[in-house]
């Protein structure tokens, strides 16, 4: 795998980036209007039979330099979105959006000021977390037959693995409305995602209405920490997904699904056992 180099931030004005950012979203919503693309917005309260994969994330961590209370405002974000999700019914050839069914995360919607992260800094905005569940059905997504047809990566990585169960790089980060996580179902099978909260974890579930013949595993490979240059570092990988028979564990293919790029925010522990 080749190193790159790390370059330098292009600054722009205050008004070019919101002038750039609003250019986007018009075009996001136009694409919505006018395209082909049939989008998934059926809520089923049953869920279908046949449960495909499980997952949950913890909802509170003791981040450096994070108040707490955004947190504990992430946590309503996080209702107030799952509110437009859970029970949704993916039918053959449609396409899951998340802002698509989440809508703009406004303060007039009841949507809290939670933690943001621009261009590397923890910020704060309106429905800050909300990456958090963009990452669990990205994550489920990978252990189902549904394909991801829009996925960002995040540039940035801003926190130690301090606590990581999931490899590096294999989440998805949001931003309303042009930074998206889109999901196809190409099978001719329904697919359900549901959603929910307890105290202490975000919990989801894919459902469907037949079983899976296949299984699947998420792999890291070719993890690579190069620099320093002007003081930082990079950090690089790849993740591929093991497709195996469900029913004799017989690998049937392995793909590559990412390759991750961020710029590191801290020093990386370079000598074991410190």
């Amino acid at each position: 795998m080749q190193n790159h180099n790390l370059q330098q931030t292009i600054k722009r004005s205050k008004l070019r980036l919101w002038l750039g950012r609003y250019f986007y979203i018009l075009k996001r919503h136009l694409e919505w209007i006018f395209s082909d693309r049939k989008f998934a917005t059926e809520l089923k309260r049953d869920r279908l039979p046949v449960q495909i994969f499980t997952h949950q994330s913890i909802l509170l961590r003791q981040l450096k330099d994070v108040e707490m209370w955004l947190q504990y405002n992430k946590i309503e974000n996080l209702r107030l979105a799952i509110a437009q999700i859970d029970g949704l019914v993916i039918h053959p050839n449609e396409v899951f959006s998340f802002w698509y069914l989440v809508g703009n995360p406004t303060k007039q919607r009841g949507f809290q000021l939670g933690m943001v992260l621009d261009n590397g800094k923890v910020s704060t905005g309106y429905g800050g977390g909300l990456c958090q569940l963009a990452n669990l059905i990205y994550w489920m997504t990978l252990h189902s037959p549904l394909s991801v047809k829009e996925r960002w990566r995040h540039s940035y990585d801003v926190f130690p693995d301090v606590n990581r169960t999931l490899p590096f790089g294999s989440g998805a980060t949001v931003s309303y409305n042009y930074i998206d996580l889109q999901i196809e179902n190409k099978t001719p099978h329904q697919y359900q995602l549901c959603l929910w909260l307890t105290d202490e974890h975000l919990h989801g579930a894919i459902h469907s209405d037949m079983e899976s013949h296949y299984k699947y595993e998420i792999v890291e490979k070719n993890h690579l920490i190069s620099g320093p240059v002007a003081g930082r570092y990079m950090r690089q990988n790849q993740l591929f997904r093991k497709i195996c028979d469900r029913h004799t564990n017989q690998l049937l293919d392995e793909e590559l699904i990412t390759e991750n790029h961020a710029l590191m925010m801290y020093a990386p522990l370079l000598s074991a056992g410190k």
